[in-house]
C-alpha cells in the first residue's frame, strides 16, 4: 500500500474522530483506538515506516506535554500527611504486585507490567476533564512519579533482558543514574543563571514574539534530548518528557504557550499516536478463548491491586467516589504495557499467545476504563446531594 493511501485514511480518521465521539459520547481517544484498529482490519492501515515515524513522534509530544504539566518549583505535596499517603500508596503497589509475581511464578515482565504507569491516556483524561478535579490533579501528580519509576524499571529490564545480569547490566543502569544526577545539576545550574541573568528568558522567549520562538525553542529543546537519550541508549521518552519539564519550570511567563502547544498536539500528532496503537492489534486476538482469559487477568490484576492500594491510601484524603476515579484513572498504562509486551516477546521472555494478551489487556482496559470514568463522572456529578 503506498503511503498516500496511508496519510489520506490517517487525515480522514484525524478528522472524523471528534464528530463520532460528540455523536457516540464516547470519549474521542477511545474513538481514534477503535476506528485505527478497524481501519487496518479492512486493510486503508498497514504497518510502514512513515506510519511508524509519525505515531512515534506523536506519542513523545504527548510525553512532552505531560512533562509540561510539572513546575519542579512548584511540584510536591502541600501536606506531609498526602506525602505519607503517597508513600503507602507505592509500597502496597509494588508489594501486591511483587506478591502476586513470587506467588504465581511469573515472568518478570509481569512484575514490572503490574505497577507500570503511563501518562498517555491519563493526559487525555486532562484535556477532558480539567485538571482542577481533585481526583484527576492527584492521579497526574502520582501519574508523574510512578512514570519515571515505570521509565527507570523499563531501563532495567530492557538491560536485563537484553544484556542478562552482568557487567554489561549495570553499565546500563549506572548510565540511567549518571543521566538523572546530570540533570538535576544541569537544573540547578540553569536556575542560578536564570537569577544572575532575568533577561535570558525573555530573549529566549520574548513576550511579543511575533516570530513564534517560542514553540521553535520548545520543538528543539524536545528533540534534542531524545537525541540525547538515544546517544546515551536511554528510553526516548524520558528525555521528551524532561524537556517539557524544563519549559514548565522556567518559561511560567509564557502564559498562552501551553495552551499553543497542546492544542497542536491534540488536534494532530497524539490522534494520530492513538490510531496507530489500534492499529497493531488483530481484531482476531478478541475472539481467541486463551488470549482473552489472559488479557483479563492482566487488567484485573492492574486495576485490582491499584483499587486496593488506593483505598488504602487515600480513601480518608478524597473520598469513596473521588478514590475511585483516582484508581481508574491511574489504571490505564497502555502506551508503556505495549513497549513492555514487544520488548519481553523479542527478548523470548513471554510467549506470543501472552504478547497478545499484553496488548488485549492494555488496550480493552483503556476502552473500558475511558468509557467507565465517563458515566461514573457523570453519575456522581447528578448525585452530589
Amino acid at each position: 500500500m503506498s503511503n498516500s493511501v496511508v496519510i489520506i485514511t490517517l487525515s480522514l480518521l484525524v478528522l472524523l474522530s471528534p464528530f463520532l465521539s460528540r455523536v457516540t459520547k464516547v470519549p474521542v481517544v477511545v474513538v481514534e483506538i477503535m476506528l485505527g484498529s478497524l481501519a487496518a482490519y479492512f486493510g486503508f492501515l498497514v504497518e510502514n515506516e512513515l506510519f511508524k515515524i509519525i505515531a512515534k513522534v506523536g506519542f513523545l509530544y504527548l510525553m512532552f506535554l505531560a512533562g509540561m504539566e510539572v513546575n519542579l518549583k512548584e511540584f510536591g505535596f502541600a501536606k506531609s500527611s498526602l506525602l505519607r499517603r503517597t508513600v503507602i500508596y507505592f509500597t502496597m503497589l509494588y508489594g501486591c504486585s511483587f506478591t502476586l509475581f513470587m506467588y504465581m511464578d511469573l515472568s518478570a515482565v509481569y512484575l514490572v507490567v503490574f505497577p507500570i504507569f503511563s501518562l498517555g491516556m491519563l493526559m487525555a483524561l486532562v484535556k477532558e476533564y480539567g485538571k482542577h478535579q481533585p481526583w484527576l490533579a492527584l492521579a497526574l501528580n502520582i501519574g508523574i512519579i510512578g512514570e519515571l519509576v515505570s521509565i527507570m524499571a523499563i531501563t532495567i529490564l530492557s538491560g536485563g533482558l537484553e544484556h542478562g545480569y552482568n557487567r554489561e547490566f549495570l553499565f546500563t543502569l549506572g548510565g540511567l543514574f549518571a543521566f538523572l544526577i546530570g540533570f538535576i545539576l544541569f537544573f540547578r545550574g540553569i536556575r542560578i543563571l536564570f537569577w544572575w541573568y532575568p533577561g535570558l528568558k525573555t530573549l529566549i522567549m520574548p513576550h511579543d514574539d511575533s516570530k513564534d520562538q517560542d514553540i521553535r525553542f520548545s520543538m528543539a529543546l524536545m528533540f534534542i534530548m531524545v537525541a540525547v537519550m538515544l546517544y546515551l541508549k536511554i528510553d526516548v521518552v524520558l528525555g521528551a518528557f524532561l524537556a517539557g519539564m524544563f519549559i514548565a519550570t522556567y518559561f511560567k511567563h509564557k502564559t498562552e504557550l501551553p495552551e499553543k502547544l497542546s492544542s497542536f498536539g491534540f488536534g494532530f500528532l497524539v490522534p494520530i499516536f492513538f490510531i496507530h496503537v489500534g492499529s497493531t492489534l488483530s481484531l482476531d486476538a478478541f475472539s481467541d478463548p486463551k488470549i482473552l482469559q489472559l488479557a483479563l487477568f492482566i487488567a484485573g490484576a492492574i486495576i485490582g491491586i491499584r483499587l486496593l492500594s488506593s483505598f488504602v491510601a487515600y480513601s480518608g484524603y478524597l473520598g469513596f467516589k473521588n478514590t475511585i476515579l483516582f484508581s481508574l484513572s491511574d489504571s490505564m498504562p497502555l502506551t508503556f504495557t505495549v513497549a513492555i509486551a514487544t520488548l519481553g516477546y523479542g527478548a523470548k521472555a513471554i510467549s506470543h499467545d501472552e504478547y497478545y494478551a499484553f496488548i488485549v489487556a492494555s488496550m480493552g482496559s483503556g476502552i473500558f476504563l475511558m468509557i467507565v470514568i465517563k458515566m461514573l463522572f457523570s453519575f456522581f456529578n447528578q448525585n452530589k446531594g
